[in-house]
């Protein structure tokens, strides 16, 4: 009943009031993105959810497309920006995903939702993580988030699929908002984001 129910119900309800609330917040860094990185404000990305059902994810733009002489992408510590950086690092990049929830896309709770191209490179196991709703924080971001290794990562968010219950998710909310202020785990070590998943 939480699951199905409860859960979804209180997710899009708390997702509009925090949307309308953010509202200043959303248009002052949407403002200063634009003005940084040349008017480019927004990411979007396919991303696999419940059920590996696939959605378009929305997120501030915190990177800009700079490339080499051979037309490929930058390292990711290359192209972000300053303001990309404080961004990333208050969690504001996520707040367009408020939307994400909205339309039932995404919980505030659950394993984040990856890349599509991760998929076929899942185990039996790893693959139960698409059970449960995607959401913007979970177990395994509060428990190393890209400090970890994707194996340990998807260990998480399993005992999270297996384990998921009211409690547990107000544990994580209070454990995320502890994260954030401490800005912990935002970077695995020696990148400015998390490797690319290669499979076992």
């Amino acid at each position: 009943m939480y699951r199905n129910f409860f859960k979804p119900f209180f997710d899009k309800l708390i997702a509009f009031i925090a949307l309308v609330i953010a509202s200043p917040i959303f248009i002052v860094v949407a403002l200063l993105l634009a003005f940084f990185q040349n008017g480019k404000v927004f990411f979007t990305q396919k991303r696999p959810g419940l059920n590996e059902k696939i959605f378009l994810l929305i997120k501030f733009k915190t990177m800009r497309d700079d490339k080499d002489g051979n037309g490929e992408l930058l390292p990711d510590d290359q192209r972000l920006t300053w303001i990309g950086k404080i961004v990333r690092k208050t969690s504001m990049d996520e707040i367009p995903q408020l939307l994400n929830i909205i339309k039932g896309d995404m919980s505030f709770i659950g394993p984040r939702p990856l890349l599509v191209e991760y998929l076929p490179l899942y185990n039996e196991e790893q693959s139960k993580r698409h059970l449960v709703t995607p959401g913007i924080t979970g177990w395994a971001q509060i428990n190393g988030r890209n400090t970890i290794s994707w194996q340990k990562k998807f260990e998480y968010d399993v005992w999270y699929v297996k384990n998921q219950s009211f409690l547990l998710d107000l544990k994580i909310i209070f454990m995320t908002i502890f994260k954030v202020f401490k800005a912990e785990g935002i970077s695995g070590e020696g990148v400015a984001t998390m490797e690319k998943f290669k499979g076992d």
